[in-house]
């Protein structure tokens, strides 16, 4: 018969296992319960007689003929055309991340391999930048945007997003390059490199999780936004968040619910996709940025 410290391991893998699963059940229920209501009717989802119809959709076949429907998504993206919503989204995050990560490679490059005091301080003041809330360095751009007639186009949302992501980007950037022995960065000197050529040659490869990683926070951030782009951006620049809320109508206005139940899966779902594709490069970049060489 096992001895109690032999079933100890057992026991402890099945408590882990357990609070695993629950855990996973817990943080997916969210999304898959929106999932599953999106091909409803609003009368089954949001039932106040019986949660259970959002289950049966009893009222969903009662209208539609069917348990399930997709008139929730035709509504929203052909209807409302939520796919000029995307595809602004689309515009914006791809702006801000190239530019983010261009000058957020560079600088912080830059400041890694920097032996001046100055270094440290432009680091705090970015620091001190990123800690502020978005909607005090909206304001201040708003009176020249309106005065300069450019207000409400992609460009403005896109200035200023850039703005707000570049301090977190030198900061990452500049954690992830000081991990990096400037050994390599020496030897490719010795083998007649240039500054730039080691930089793009030897420490880019090197610290691409790192670049990857970063990259997809100022992803998160463009694509989540909705205090810059509802402030700068006008109705038919609109991207995605700004345009779930207009379904959601205004206290004057009657909105559509159901398709902003439909318009949060469709931008939800990209998410779950780019980071299971980038998962590996995240975990390593997070571990070199943790860890300095």
């Amino acid at each position: 018969m096992a001895s109690v410290k032999d079933r100890r391991p057992i026991v402890l893998n099945a408590l882990l296992w357990s609070f695993l699963l629950f855990w996973l059940v817990i943080a997916s229920f969210p999304f898959l319960w929106t999932l599953w209501g999106s091909f409803k009717v609003e009368g089954d989802f949001f039932s106040k007689a019986d949660w259970a119809n959002a289950l049966y959709g009893t009222m969903t076949t009662v209208e539609t003929g069917s348990s399930f429907t997709g008139a929730a998504y035709d509504g929203a993206w052909v209807q409302e055309e939520f796919w000029r919503a995307v595809l602004n989204t689309v515009i914006v995050v791809v702006c801000v991340v190239t530019i983010s990560l261009t000058f957020g490679t560079l600088g912080g490059y830059a400041l890694s391999r920097s032996s001046h005091r100055y270094a440290f301080w432009i680091l705090i003041v970015a620091l001190i930048f990123r800690a502020m809330p978005h909607i005090t360095l909206v304001s201040g751009y708003l009176l020249p945007f309106f005065q300069w007639n450019l207000w409400g186009h992609l460009p403005t949302a896109i200035i200023v997003l850039v703005a707000i992501n570049q301090p977190f980007t030198l900061w990452m950037l500049t954690s992830f390059f000081k991990s990096i022995p400037k050994e390599l960065d020496e030897s490719a000197r010795v083998d007649g490199c240039t500054t730039f050529q080691a930089f793009r040659h030897v420490i880019i490869p090197v610290m691409w999780p790192g670049v990857i990683t970063t990259g997809l926070f100022s992803f998160l951030l463009a694509y989540n936004d909705f205090a810059v782009t509802a402030l700068l951006l006008s109705k038919e620049n609109q991207t995605m968040v700004p345009k779930i809320a207009s379904f959601l109508g205004t206290t004057q206005t009657k909105g559509n619910i159901m398709f902003a139940v439909a318009a949060v899966v469709s931008a939800t779902a990209p998410l779950f996709l780019l980071v299971m594709f980038f998962q590996r490069q995240i975990v390593s970049g997070l571990t070199a940025g943790a860890v300095k060489g």
